[in-house]
This record gives C-alpha cells, sequence and structure tokens, in this order.
C-alpha cells in the first residue's frame, strides 16, 4: 500500500481517469501475458484461508468462490483482462456491461476523480465493443459452462441496453445478449440501474420490469439454462420502490440481488461543491456511497429473508467495510473505485483482514458472519 499510496498512485492520478484506465489495463494484459508469472503473482495475492472459501448452489448450479472479494462490472467491460485480474486474487470477476451492440457510450470527459473523498463519478455511458465481439473473445479462450477450460474463478457477465434502443424493445437486446454470452457465464446480471443511459432506471419500474425479467430468463433456460441470474438495482430507489424491485425479481425468476450501483445523488462531500457542480450529471461511487449502499443492502436482505443470495457493492476500501456488508446480508462482495485508490494489493489486504475479524469474532467461516447485523 505504501508504495502504490505514496508513488505509483499519485502518479497516475496525474492523468486523465479513462486514459490511465486503458493504460492499466494494457500493462495488465502485457506484464501478466506469461502463464507462470500469473501462477507466482496469484500464489501471493490469493485468499488462502479455508474459512473464506464459498460454495454456493444458485439455481441448482454450485459455483465455488475461493475468496469473497470479487471485481464489480465496468472495469472490464470487454472481458479482455480476466487472467490478469484474477492473477489479483479476486474471487469472482464481474465483466461488462456488455450491450447488444457495441457503441462509443457518452461524449468525453465522461470520468472524474474526487480525490478528497476518494471517490469517482462517471457517465461512461455502457461504452463496449459488444455482445458479438465479447463471445467471440471467450470462445477463444474458454469452453462453455462445464467444459474443461474455464476461467481461474467464476464469471459473471453484467448485461445492459444499447442506448440507441428503444425501452419497448429493450427485452430484445437483452436477449441478443443472452444468446450470445449465456453459455460462458457462471452468472448473469441484468443490470437496469445505470444511471448513465437516458431512461435505463425506467425498467426498474414493476410494470417494467416483470416482463422484463420474464422474458430475459425465458431466453436464458432457452440458451443456457440453470445459468444463475440476478438484478443489480440502483440506490436511489424509494423504500418501496426496492420492495417492489426485489419482489418482481424473485418472483419472476431471478436467483439474486447485488446492491447496489451508482447513485445520482450528491452526499455531502469533502470536494468544493463549484467542484462537483462542474463535473456535472453521473454515477458517484466509492467512499461517499458506503452508507446508502449499506442501507439498501440491508432493506434487500430483510426483503429476502436468506432465499437467494446476495451481493454488496459500494464504498468498500477495507476489511471492516467489507465485514459490515456480509454481517448485513451479503454473502460477497465487490469492488471497484476501491480498487482504483487502493492498488493491486486491495484484495489480498481484505482477505486478510477478513481472516483476522472471523478469529476476532470467533467464527470458523464467514457464512457464519452472513446476516448476523440484521
Amino acid at each position: 500500500m505504501s508504495i502504490y499510496g505514496t508513488w505509483l498512485r499519485p502518479l497516475l492520478f496525474q492523468q486523465d481517469p479513462e486514459s490511465i484506465h486503458h493504460r492499466a489495463m494494457a500493462m495488465m494484459r502485457l506484464g501478466l501475458r506469461a502463464p507462470a508469472l500469473r501462477r507466482l503473482v496469484h500464489t501471493q495475492m490469493a485468499c488462502s484461508h479455508p474459512g473464506l472459501r464459498l460454495d454456493l448452489s444458485v439455481a441448482g448450479r454450485q459455483l465455488h468462490f475461493p475468496g469473497v472479494v470479487g471485481l464489480a462490472a465496468g472495469f472490464d467491460k470487454d472481458a479482455e483482462a480476466i487472467e490478469p485480474l484474477a492473477a489479483l486474487g479476486f474471487s469472482h470477476l464481474e465483466v461488462g456491461t456488455v450491450t447488444g451492440s457495441g457503441q462509443h457510450g457518452n461524449p468525453l470527459p465522461r470520468s472524474f476523480r474526487l480525490r478528497w473523498d476518494r471517490a469517482l463519478i462517471n457517465r461512461m455511458g455502457f461504452n463496449n465493443a459488444g455482445s458479438a465481439l465479447m463471445a467471440r473473445r471467450l470462445a477463444a479462450d474458454y469452453d462453455v459452462v462445464g467444459g474443461p477450460r474455464r476461467p481461474p474463478c467464476p464469471l459473471g457477465i453484467n448485461l445492459g441496453k444499447t442506448k440507441v434502443v428503444a425501452l419497448e424493445a429493450a427485452l430484445d437486446d437483452y436477449r441478443l445478449s443472452v444468446r450470445a454470452l449465456a453459455s460462458y457465464a457462471d452468472y448473469l446480471v441484468i443490470n437496469v440501474s445505470s444511471p448513465n443511459t437516458p431512461g435505463l432506471r425506467d425498467l426498474q419500474s414493476e410494470a417494467a420490469l416483470r416482463p422484463l425479467i420474464r422474458g430475459i430468463a425465458s431466453e436464458v433456460q432457452a440458451v443456457a439454462a440453470g445459468t444463475p441470474l440476478f438484478l443489480k438495482i440502483a440506490p436511489d430507489l424509494s423504500p418501496a420502490g426496492i420492495d417492489a424491485a426485489v419482489d418482481v425479481a424473485l418472483e419472476e425468476g431471478c436467483h439474486g440481488l447485488i446492491c447496489a450501483n451508482t447513485t445520482i445523488s450528491r452526499p455531502r462531500l469533502a470536494t468544493p461543491w463549484l467542484r462537483v457542480d462542474g463535473i456535472g450529471a453521473g454515477g458517484l461511487s466509492g467512499a461517499p456511497l458506503k452508507t446508502l449502499s449499506l442501507q439498501v443492502l440491508t432493506r434487500v436482505a430483510r426483503r429476502t429473508q436468506g432465499k437467494v443470495p446476495l451481493i454488496g457493492v459500494g464504498g468498500i476500501e477495507n476489511a471492516d467495510d467489507a465485514w459490515q456488508k456480509i454481517c448485513h446480508g451479503a454473502s460477497l462482495v465487490q469492488i471497484y473505485t476501491g480498487f482504483v485508490y487502493g492498488g493491486p494489493a486491495i484484495v489480498r489486504r481484505l482477505h486478510r483482514g477478513l481472516q483476522g475479524l472471523l478469529a476476532r469474532h470467533g467464527l470458523r467461516h464467514i457464512s457464519e458472519a452472513v446476516g448476523r447485523d440484521l
């Protein structure tokens, strides 16, 4: 942490966030190209504590997680760096968000750091190369689920709507991605909660969400039966809206929920308001999202009562943050902004910190902590 925080991060943060992201991805692919080097790095970074290994039965499929800290969607949009990222010790990787057709996303600049708040604001707009290209890339490296050539850890694929597709045609767009990618996914995620595609969050209303999930679930069963389906929800829904989304998700075939996406709200920030206001629209992530995302997770956990697994994401910077999410109902957690600010060793630090918390609380396995503070 001292090397990254003292030397490398200040150097990287002198550059535009999106530009350095592309460079970092390229450096990972190049620097960890050799399998022997990836194995060496993984030996140092991977979770080794048996109490943090998690086996989940989801939709009848057994998913084996070597730890509990995964990478949230948005970092590897086109599934370009699965092997290097897995070498850093992530327990699972969620690639995407991918849309039915490729698109450039929103105009530049569209990613901004709030350094004093350890936060990001982004309005990327689902920039990605499309589901067909991702499918070709995955097919070149891996077998479909059940085959011998699989990613080093569970692979989630996060699905969104192509911007130019009208809301009334959204289901067909999601189906296009399902047909291309479901066979390669250990789980799929329906993303209707990003604030950066116009109208997308309208699909979270009960009237729109029910037929959407029902149609996607039907397509998944036709293409890759048994693939778990998760719904990622926004932290800005009203309490009644959260309850409705959860109920619809469970009734129409989702097997889990991810809590939560970025927020359009601007909670109290250390960054001067003129700077924040000048950035404009976009989803806020990082430390300021910690409280809000925990409130959403807690409500969802109480609503679902342990019927389905939950993934907690939003504002996780240290093991205490991850532990809090787990104790309020999350079986797994994900990071993104914490990875940007914390550096490549953050996954190891989180897992080691969780190991210490298990011992402090006299627990043998992380599953014993799930929901203990509800």
